[in-house]
């Protein structure tokens, strides 16, 4: 006699499969996986050339391209195969139930299977957020104290420490470029690399200012406190891009001693450098770099990259994803709220996405909030 409860576990399964089928399908429509296997093709066969290294920038950016789409095409492939697999232990599930015995071990399994194709899809599915021109780039994150005094300027330290542990968990580096202490406690600003694909992509949407509210471990009578930091990105260009073309007649460099600056998260040395642009009077610092001729370096490709998004910008009448809306940093203009006390919520003020458990976001459980504002972006576009 059949097992009820087995015939609708596997209904539910094989429901959940031919769903995530047609998700699939659809991925393949909207990521242009067709495309890419032609543009992979063309690659690859440029990448057989044995005059391929005579120019090294192309060479560079050929086989960057062809190691980014094998992957991708090897991952939705492999999406393919394990929803086959799962068709399989269906079938047997199946048979098993027509001869009459339940196998739960096999039903178990296709549960386990079908729970993680879900996840797999749902972040394939993503992807498809990521349609912008510099999405795939690395992101230059900046991080500036605003109102509250030594509290904002500890927040800032603290929103350091949370986009670090959301790298960690995406699997990106983090490299702190400038940081400057505050007067009592924690940073006044903070500019920092996330080296990844898609860093920019997921950090442009947390372009805004962030409000804390808590009671302040700065008051001597545990008063609660609003302290507002704000944050900016950038899409890193490749040292080639060549988008904006900088005179050196245009540019004051001085040098500093970063002692102190920054505490933990920058090296000491006597060789930081800060450059100003004066026709726009943009200003960048390094100091992580061992050597003066390395932070100089670093400082002019995060000079072109400010730069570059200014004239972007400029040629456009409303900002976009890229430049971002920008208010005051301060009361009224905060994108996000982490409360603290009298209760535990943080909420994003643009979607509405809100979650009570306030430690796990400070500890970088950040993608929700990052998907769901990209997904309104998307809606309005």
């Amino acid at each position: 006699m059949a097992d009820p409860k087995a015939e609708n576990a596997l209904r539910e399964a094989l429901s959940t499969i031919e769903d995530l089928e047609a998700r699939w399908s659809a991925a393949r429509d909207y990521l242009k996986v067709d495309a890419s296997r032609v543009r992979h093709a063309a690659l690859a066969g440029e990448a057989e050339n044995p005059d391929l290294w005579n120019d090294q920038d192309h060479a560079r950016a050929v086989t960057t391209e062809l190691g980014r789409l094998t992957n991708d095409l090897e991952a939705f492939d492999e999406l393919r195969s394990a929803l086959d697999d799962s068709l399989v232990l269906v079938e047997f599930s199946r048979e098993a139930l027509v001869a009459g015995e339940a196998d739960w071990s096999l039903l178990d399994e296709l549960s386990s299977t079908v729970s993680s194709l879900e996840g797999k899809i749902a972040a394939l599915e993503t992807r498809s957020l990521f349609s912008g021109p510099y999405d795939e780039n690395e992101a230059i994150v900046e991080l500036h104290a605003g109102a509250g005094g030594t509290d904002a300027q500890d927040w800032t330290e603290m929103l350091l420490r949370m986009y670090s542990r959301w790298a960690e968990r995406r699997g990106f580096a983090v490299e702190v470029d400038e940081a400057t202490e505050g007067q009592e406690a924690g940073l006044l600003s903070a500019t920092f690399i996330v080296k990844g694909r898609f860093a920019y992509g997921w950090l442009s949407a947390e372009r805004g200012v962030h409000r804390l509210v808590r009671m302040s471990p700065f008051d001597s009578q545990a008063r609660r406190q609003t302290s507002f930091a704000s944050l900016d990105v950038t899409p890193l260009l490749a040292d080639d891009a060549g988008e904006v073309e900088i005179d050196e007649k245009d540019l004051r460099i001085d040098t500093f001693r970063s002692s102190g600056a920054g505490g933990q998260h920058v090296n000491k040395t006597d060789s930081a450098i800060r450059i100003t642009h004066l026709p726009t009077n943009t200003v960048v610092s390094c100091q992580n770099e061992r050597s003066q001729h390395q932070n100089r370096a670093r400082a002019l490709q995060i000079l072109e990259a400010k730069l570059s998004e200014r004239a972007r910008a400029e040629r456009q009448a409303q900002m976009d994803a890229l430049s971002g809306q920008r208010g005051d940093n301060a009361w009224g203009s905060q994108i996000r709220s982490y409360v603290q006390a009298p209760y535990q919520l943080v909420k994003d003020h643009r979607t509405d996405f809100e979650t009570g458990n306030v430690e796990a976001v400070l500890d970088g459980d950040l993608d929700g909030f990052m998907e769901a504002e990209l997904r309104r972006q998307r809606a309005r576009a």
